[in-house]
């Protein structure tokens, strides 16, 4: 788990240069417009998306180990291409295999953790990756500051080459790791079984809708500040602080008792109904004044990070715990296809819902999140109904025979 911690804090680093700066490179440097940016990072996210269960199915048959080294090599590689991006073709270029790299290390790097943490660890180091990976994003946004202030060319470029530094040094930790065994395939068996296995598929989406929360944070909540409360814009840098500040100091804590598919069903369902009341919060601070709005805005965002924390613990307990132990690559695979759907969708649904509507809008994105969590027990218990071995054993009707 410290070296898990230890690659996810290097590589997130550059992932906070990149984030901060890649709208600003491209439109400003690499010849696109805004149109097409947003155009082609949707393209990418897209690919990325498709090929998550594919690449995960690849994890467990080539050894997610080598597999997780390979993508974060790739991935070295075509960030620094993206020094001569010119126009959106040669970015789509370099863009599509880096989306299909970024969803090979992905899958494989959830194999490592079900191959190698104890079932009774994995949610605990997922939640520690996470809280490093938001102290990595703020040291690398920190660090792509100084940049920015320059505003050169060459200072882009000089983030560009960081994040690929810091996706060779990530490579080169991975090579530490133990490795894992890999997955033998019956002939005539199906390959994707992820995306055969109903009940899971249903987790994925119910999960997805729940994921759309984070747009919030993102898109929903600031332009709500601006636009339909009276409470001064600096606002949103401290509730963004606010988010951050809880995922780093307590998700380790709230994953508790989110280590079984059952229990993590349960952490789900309350999500759901603490996110409906965080909702509601947001919604009331549309009618208040002066130091009331900015209170009930606070208010909202603590009671939103309390469902988050408990929605991606639930995420990782239930994904490991319906994976048969053979196939974790493909089962994280597809279940990153969930909340990159969210990702996708949450621009569109919470700009139009939140600011669009207004009330009516907060009241049904939080009734969607209260039922979507509603819907876990009973799928969770669908799924585990369907799997006679219960968690971490193979599917004994595909026959898949570990080898290596």
């Amino acid at each position: 788990m410290r070296l898990l911690v230890l690659i996810s804090l290097v590589n997130t680093t550059g992932t906070g240069l990149w984030m901060v700066s890649s709208a600003i490179y491209l439109t400003r440097f690499a010849g696109l417009s805004i149109a097409q940016t947003g155009l082609a990072l949707t393209l990418t996210g897209l690919v990325g998306m498709v090929a998550s269960a594919p690449m995960g199915y690849v994890a467990d048959r080539l050894g997610a180990r080598e597999v997780f080294v390979a993508g974060l090599v790739v991935q070295a590689l075509g960030t620094t291409a993206f020094i001569v991006v010119h126009n959106i073709w040669v970015y789509l270029l370099i863009g599509v295999p880096l989306a299909v790299a970024d969803a090979a290390q992905r899958g494989a790097k959830g194999a490592v953790i079900g191959g190698a943490v104890p079932p009774e660890e994995r949610v605990r180091t997922r939640a520690y990756l996470r809280s490093v990976t938001n102290v990595g994003i703020a040291m690398g946004s920190a660090l792509a500051g100084v940049a920015l202030a320059a505003d050169t060319r060459w200072a882009y470029v000089a983030m560009i080459l960081g994040d690929a530094l810091t996706y060779l040094v990530a490579a080169a930790l991975a090579t530490r790791l133990d490795p894992i065994p890999r997955t033998a395939h019956t002939p005539g068996a199906p390959r994707l079984t992820a995306l055969r296995d109903r009940p899971f598929l249903v987790f994925v989406l119910l999960d997805g809708l729940m994921s759309t929360h984070f747009g919030l944070f993102e898109v929903g909540l600031p332009l709500w500040i601006a636009h339909r409360t009276d409470a001064p814009t600096w606002l949103v840098a401290v509730v963004y602080l606010t988010n951050t500040t809880a995922v780093v100091l307590l998700q380790v804590r709230a994953a508790r008792g989110t280590d079984e598919p059952r229990g993590a069903a349960r952490a789900a369902r309350r999500a759901g109904l603490v996110l409906f009341a965080a909702c509601g919060l947001y919604a009331l601070s549309g009618h208040a004044n002066g130091v009331v709005t900015i209170a009930l805005l606070i208010a909202g965002a603590l009671v939103h990070v309390v469902g988050e924390l408990w929605h991606s613990a639930s995420g990782w307990g239930i994904s490991f715990g319906l994976a048969p132990a053979d196939r974790h690559g493909q089962y994280q695979g597809a279940y990153a296809i969930g909340m990159q759907l969210g990702q996708m969708l949450a621009p569109v649904m919470v700009t139009t819902l939140v600011v669009g509507w207004g009330d009516p809008g907060w009241l049904l994105l939080g009734a969607a999140f209260a039922l979507a969590g509603a819907a876990m027990p009973p799928t969770v218990g669908w799924a585990l109904r369907n799997r006679p071995g219960g968690a971490d054993q193979p599917t004994p009707r595909l026959d898949m025979a570990a080898e290596g």
